[in-house]
């Protein structure tokens, strides 16, 4: 596995975070767990489906079905999903949730949401490290939604999906601390992740086996003591906060 305590020690905005860090974006915190207590990716997924195997030829099924043209909304959407700079990354369950998760107005949701993303990218890594699976742009030779980003991904791992596997472990926390939002969440959260489909970055059985992670990943940090009483400071700051539509909320697209 590479040596990857420049990522925590540096505290990018996520694992998988991808260059271009504004300087005037805040840095979010080390992650809860210890790296010997993090769900072991390799236990967990089995190896990407080879090529000439029924579930690549779904990959490449789906690849075909989930494309965009770019600049149409949903690929602008992926766009945005792309960028994991903080604080951007959260804004993506704003229109869901009914607040921007923001340093300042909301420092324990953010506190939160910015320590269990470095968690859950670091558990990805094993399995992106020993696979080190090509992306479908790479294979396909087309591009992405992110352009600036594509030199890093040629040299990540596509399996299993980082970004997937945020945006579904933010969804789980954001679902449990406000339950009656729940579906809007976790609809938003499976639209993260379908946004690396739409973005070319992904394959179907990246996302799937993301969210897998995530979940490991989310359930595992309910044990911690720290992420408990961060996740209880987020929903007393929840309570307090009145609800409403940030600008530009129109629904989810499919």
């Amino acid at each position: 596995m590479q040596h990857r305590s420049l990522v925590a020690a540096a505290l990018l905005a996520v694992v998988v975070a991808t260059g271009g860090r504004s300087q005037e974006a805040p840095q979010p915190p080390a992650g809860y767990l210890p790296r010997d207590a993090l769900p072991n990716s390799l236990a967990l997924l089995p190896p990407p489906p080879p090529a000439g195997s029924a579930a690549f030829a779904r990959d490449e099924e789906v690849s075909r079905q989930t494309a965009h043209e770019p600049g149409d909304p949903r690929w602008n959407l992926a766009a945005s999903d792309a960028d994991l700079r903080f604080p951007h990354a959260l804004s993506a369950f704003a229109c869901a949730l009914g607040v921007v998760p923001d340093p300042q107005k909301t420092p324990a949701l953010y506190r939160l949401l910015a320590r269990m993303a470095v968690d859950v990218g670091l558990s990805t890594y094993k399995v992106k490290d020993r696979y080190r699976r090509m992306r479908p742009f790479v294979a396909h030779g087309n591009r992405t939604c992110l352009p600036r980003d594509e030199a890093m991904l040629r040299r990540d791992g596509s399996y299993p999906s980082g970004h997937s596997a945020l945006g579904w472990g933010w969804a789980l926390v954001l679902a449990e601390l406000e339950p009656e939002k729940a579906d809007a969440i976790l609809q938003r959260g499976r639209d993260f992740g379908q946004s690396r489909l739409v973005c070319n970055a992904h394959w179907a059985s990246d996302v799937d086996a993301g969210r897998l992670v995530a979940a490991a990943t989310v359930a595992r940090l309910h044990a911690d003591e720290a992420f408990a009483a961060d996740l209880a400071a987020a929903r007393q700051e929840l309570a307090r906060k009145p609800r409403y539509a940030p600008a530009g909320c129109a629904g989810a697209m499919d």
